[in-house]
């Protein structure tokens, strides 16, 4: 067999001769010593499990040696792109296809009259080295993403998508070369073979499809970013965003549990961002407050005067609203950078403070509107509604300042002589039914 082998690489260009030489003759005088005789199969058999072997030490080797490397070059260096190599195990994964790749320059000596097990074998280690190739090059993908999604993507685009479908991608080209590889076909025969079957794969990854076009969609038109808070009416999804893939969008509601949406849900239905809240740096504050009708009374000049005793940031309004009164005047209709009201009647001049309260707040944000208005009276009452902006966007701090203003509105209330409505309240009243003959009016 060692003589074959040599006539054999007279007409080969692999420089690996000369070990598979020297193993074979290990192997004749390992078998020598055994009392075995020199069947060709045997040692086939033998020299094959050899160099598996040795393919698999030497892989090990020179991963060991690069990852090793690294380890030094990040202890010195820092490097925050090594670290991640090194976290990701990318280095590792890319250094897979090394195995195989020796067990192809050593296994042609093994068989060199054999050559349809060779076939078989070359082609099973063939597909093998593809896979390895897939995996290095699906890692290198992974990290080309971490590296872009960490230091260029500034808009936190939904890019992981992108890199699913380059994974997908990889592994349908390595799956189609395989399969060629395997049947000893052209890939581009099995390709054209593929179009009978184009109706069954659209069902199969009709998903993906759909997840593919909406991820475009999402990303091209800036819909939705990895940490935007959404809400989709039509499904329990109320939270951020902290992943979107190829085929899900995964939300983390504010109880900390996780809703799965497909993507192609965000673009068929309708959702609401609040991305816009948290770039404005402001966010909207709109509430009603209801007052019982009959505390709305006509200022007197004995209120007036214990409000402004009372809150003595009203004193400039009231005094130029008396002064405009003294000259005619009718009341001004500002905008929502003055404060609003009238002091004809206890309400009007408590929009006129709620207005001056909200302006002078240092946790509201007075570049936006400030309106104070009158809705419809309801059963509860009359509503007062009160719409501004605060400048905290995030939800504790947001809603401590809600608290507090509508804590001091409610304090400062009575003093206006306004009574808050509830429903039922505690106010007193009267029922009177007709009397019977002989009966008197019965009062509750």
């Amino acid at each position: 067999m060692i003589a074959a082998i040599h006539s054999a690489t007279e007409k080969s260009l692999i420089p690996s001769h000369d070990i598979a030489a020297t193993i074979l003759r290990v192997i004749d005088r390992i078998l020598d010593w055994m009392g075995l005789s020199h069947q060709r199969n045997l040692e086939e058999i033998v020299y094959t499990a050899i160099i598996l072997g040795l393919s698999l030490a030497i892989g090990l080797i020179i991963r060991w040696v690069i990852i090793f490397l690294v380890k030094k070059f990040v202890e010195h260096r820092h490097s925050a792109a090594m670290e991640q190599l090194l976290k990701m195990h990318t280095i590792n994964k890319c250094t897979h296809f090394i195995t195989p790749m020796v067990f192809f320059a050593l296994i042609p000596f093994a068989f060199v009259s054999d050559h349809h097990t060779l076939d078989w074998i070359m082609r099973i280690v063939g597909v093998y080295t593809l896979i390895t190739v897939a995996i290095a090059i699906n890692a290198v993908l992974e990290f080309a993403w971490w590296r872009f999604d960490n230091r260029d993507n500034r808009y936190n685009h939904p890019l992981k998508g992108v890199l699913n479908i380059c994974r997908g991608l990889v592994w349908i080209i390595i799956f189609i070369i395989s399969v060629s590889i395997l049947i000893d076909r052209s890939p581009m025969t099995l390709l054209a073979g593929l179009g009978a079957f184009a109706a069954a794969l659209m069902l199969i990854f009709k998903d993906s499809i759909l997840g593919f076009v909406a991820g475009i969609q999402l990303s091209t038109n800036d819909m939705l970013r990895v940490g935007d808070w959404i809400v989709v009416p039509s499904t329990i999804a109320n939270g951020t965003v902290i992943d979107v893939t190829l085929s899900v969008v995964k939300v983390q509601n504010w109880d900390n549990t996780v809703v799965m949406l497909p993507p192609y849900t965000l673009v068929s239905t309708s959702f609401q961002n609040w991305r816009g809240m948290y770039d404005a740096g402001c966010r909207l504050v709109n509430r009603d407050i209801y007052f019982a009708q009959a505390s709305i009374q006509p200022m007197t000049p004995q209120l007036l005067e214990r409000i402004v005793s009372a809150y003595p940031l009203m004193t400039d309004y009231v005094k130029s609203r008396q002064q405009a009164k003294a000259r005619g005047l009718g009341n001004e209709y500002n905008n929502w950078d003055k404060p609003n009201g009238t002091i004809d009647t206890n309400l009007g001049l408590f929009r006129a403070y709620i207005c001056t309260y909200l302006l002078k707040h240092p946790a509201v944000n007075n570049s936006q509107f400030i309106i104070v208005s009158l809705d419809p009276a309801t059963e509860y009452g009359q509503a007062l509604n009160i719409e501004f902006f605060s400048i905290y966007t995030a939800w504790a701090p947001f809603e401590a300042v809600l608290s507090e203003i509508f804590e001091n509105i409610a304090v400062a209330a009575p003093v206006f002589g306004l009574t808050l409505s509830n429903s039922p309240d505690g106010n007193e009243f009267t029922v009177r039914t007709s009397p019977q003959p002989g009966q008197t009016s019965i009062g509750i």
